[in-house]
């Protein structure tokens, strides 16, 4: 399968799925955008996307083509899978039958998404990344990149499978690199799982506590109780992860265990110095989960803090911190706690 002739498409072209679609096309790679969301659609086929870069001070406008997903005709050798988690099956189903005869759908989705999109696909045709940039929806076509351009990153790699297709994700993303001026943009690998649980220690923690508290990821990182429930989180996870035999991958340079995963006095200053540093390029941004519930939606804490606990229990790892931002979440979904600074005196110390 040659770069120059895949058929591409991000399904599910909000914030994070329009910031790709539109970097790719940027980039020179032809890709669709494909969203359910008619006047985000309406307005990126009229103006283009636009993508206001608010740490770097830039706005980029990108023409790009944009489409409803009852539009889509043509049969895709690569699909990005860029939306929510709870009805990722029934996607499956739909997105089967808009691949050609070889093609594979990579999940950037937080969590552990691939197992659930196996059992439809197979695992051959399931690939996953974790993505490390952050990105609120403006509404109409614009979008708000909230990490800086030279921080932006991917983890690809195949789920249970040979990884035949790693060498076309590093032709095909490889290309943004000279739209973010970060020649690290892409970084192949073949422990999928490892780079999952990085992503995944740092989304529990920090997408977690926003939906909490309302706070940036920066706040959070300086803020002392928020701090230290933060890396508490990080260690839960990581305690897991070692549990079920997987080696956690670095992070954008930083090796979570060797950072965050010992509870030593010495290793427990050095963790709280080290996290703001860790979190600068992302200090503005929030989560997406905040985002949902400020919306009146449910979001995803069971996919994320929900899947530590309930592996955590498998192994036999306690998880108390991330049991409590569970807890939480559902309390400020269902109307019985605000989102306040103040829910951390739930947390025990």
């Amino acid at each position: 399968m040659r770069a120059d002739r895949v058929k591409i498409a991000v399904y599910g072209a909000g914030a994070m799925g329009t910031v790709l679609g539109a970097f790719l096309t940027e980039a020179g790679v032809e890709c669709d955008l494909i969203s359910r969301n008619l006047a985000h659609v309406q307005a990126m086929q009229k103006q283009g996307a636009i993508v206001d870069c608010i740490a770097d001070r830039e706005k980029k406008i990108i023409p790009v083509h944009a489409l409803l997903s009852e539009e889509m005709t043509a049969r895709y050798d690569l699909i990005f899978l860029m939306t929510k988690q709870r009805e990722n099956k029934k996607l499956a189903e739909f997105l089967k039958e808009k691949l050609t005869s070889d093609g594979v759908v990579c999940t950037t989705q937080n969590g552990l998404p691939e197992e659930s999109l196996c059992e439809i696909l197979g695992k051959e045709r399931v690939y996953g990344a974790a993505v490390s940039f952050g990105a609120n929806m403006l509404g109409e076509g614009k979008v708000e990149l909230t990490s800086k351009l030279s921080s932006m990153s991917m983890q690809v790699g195949g789920y249970q499978n040979a990884n035949d297709k790693l060498p076309l994700f590093e032709e095909i993303l490889g290309k943004i690199s000279a739209v973010c001026k970060n020649e690290e943009f892409l970084k192949p690998t073949k422990n999928l799982a490892g780079a999952r649980w990085s992503k995944l220690s740092i989304n529990a923690a920090f997408s977690g506590l926003s939906v909490c508290t309302g706070c940036t990821f920066g706040k959070i990182a300086k803020r002392k109780k928020s701090k230290k429930i933060a890396l508490a989180i990080i260690r839960e996870c990581l305690a897991v992860a070692n549990a079920l035999n997987i080696a956690v991958e670095p992070m954008q340079g930083h090796d979570l265990q060797t950072l965050f995963g010992g509870g030593g006095v010495f290793q427990n200053i050095k963790a709280k110095f080290v996290l703001p540093i860790a979190m600068k390029k992302h200090a503005l941004l929030k989560s997406g989960m905040l985002k949902d519930v400020e919306n009146g939606r449910k979001c995803e804490i069971d996919f994320i803090n929900g899947k530590v606990v309930e592996l955590g229990k498998r192994v036999g790892v306690p998880t108390p911190f991330n049991k409590r931002v569970v807890e939480i979440v559902h309390g400020i979904e269902n109307g019985l706690y605000e989102i306040s600074y103040e829910n951390l005196d739930f947390f025990i110390e």
